[in-house]
């Protein structure tokens, strides 16, 4: 049977149900980081993954190029993939190329522009596989196409995005894939346990300014999608390592006393000021694997870079 490839389109706008207002509003102003991932931020993490300091990208390719085989045959032939996040797919084509006759390719993502681009490549690639794309948040409840393949679902989620929720909110979103995904599922888990300061803050703010557009790309995108008045030129990006928490944090810190609208509402930043707009935890790999452990998926392998801070977890059901 021809694959259908057909799109399912997203329920609604994933950003609308952002309550912006009482996030600026808290005592520690902050923004969603889905809200980074606009189209032109989707553009710039790309120019980040290029640059020298930023090496869980590398290393994590590394890895990815070294362990993909033996990945592989633990999956088996016609593997349904499912990818939260996608991005613009190069992780993707290693995956796929390497897997044995993959038959259903789901990617999801918030940005719909880049989420059409990748699954129009993907399908002129891979003859036969069927590509069934969901623009949308994938931290929110989904409904997923029905299985009709033979082989194994695997859930692919490289990139240390866990790291990106909190505690609580990563053993939710994977027992969540957990279940979407199904008895007999694998997950292949990206994961950076890096607690090195100098290093993370240099991935996170480095010498070219990349990182830093591409944090205050947020504001711009609130701006269009909220009928907010920041001015990018007065806030400039900051990345701090808190020890406590084991987190790498984005601000963008405000450059003087100044008052921005938001649907018509004032926000009032005093000078120095942070917004914080990302959390990146560094999570020990007890904690990666108790998390996995603790959400339904058993630990098979851990693949670790030379320099045992990029982890590829291996987990089934």
């Amino acid at each position: 049977m021809k694959p259908t490839n057909r799109a399912i389109r997203p329920r609604s706008d994933p950003f609308a149900g952002d309550d912006i207002l009482a996030r600026l509003r808290a005592p520690r102003k902050y923004l969603p980081c889905k809200l980074l991932y606009d189209a032109r931020g989707a553009e710039l993490f790309e120019q980040i993954c290029t640059v020298d300091e930023y090496y869980p990208y590398r290393s994590e390719l590394a890895l990815l190029e070294q362990h993909l085989p033996e990945i592989a045959a633990a999956v088996g032939p016609a593997a349904r993939v499912i990818e939260p996040g996608s991005g613009a797919g190069r992780k993707t084509r290693m995956l796929l190329t390497a897997l044995e006759r993959p038959a259903v390719y789901i990617p999801i993502d918030v940005s719909a522009e880049q989420l059409a681009t990748t699954a129009r490549e993907l399908r002129a690639a891979y003859d036969g596989l069927e590509v069934l794309p969901i623009a949308g948040d994938y931290t929110q409840r989904l409904v997923l196409p029905p299985a009709r393949h033979a082989g194994r679902s695997l859930v692919f989620f490289p990139g240390s995005t866990i790291g990106n929720f909190e505690p609580e909110d990563a053993a939710s979103f994977l027992a969540r894939f957990a279940l979407l995904a199904g008895a007999g599922a694998s997950i292949v888990l990206g994961a950076d346990s890096n607690d090195n300061p100098d290093e993370l803050v240099r991935a996170y703010d480095d010498a070219q300014g990349v990182t830093a557009a591409f944090d205050l790309n947020v504001l711009a995108h609130v701006n269009r999608t909220h009928a907010a008045t920041f001015d990018l030129g007065a806030f400039m990006h900051r990345a701090v390592w808190n020890a406590a928490h084991h987190r790498i944090e984005m601000h963008l810190v405000s450059r003087r006393r100044q008052i921005v609208e938001v649907r018509g509402e004032p926000i009032q930043l005093e000078r120095g000021e942070p917004i914080i707009t990302e959390y990146c935890y560094k999570h020990p790999p007890d904690t990666i694997a108790a998390l996995l452990e603790g959400s339904g998926w058993r630990v098979q392998r851990a693949f670790t870079d030379p320099h045992g801070r990029m982890r590829l977890w291996l987990a089934d059901r």
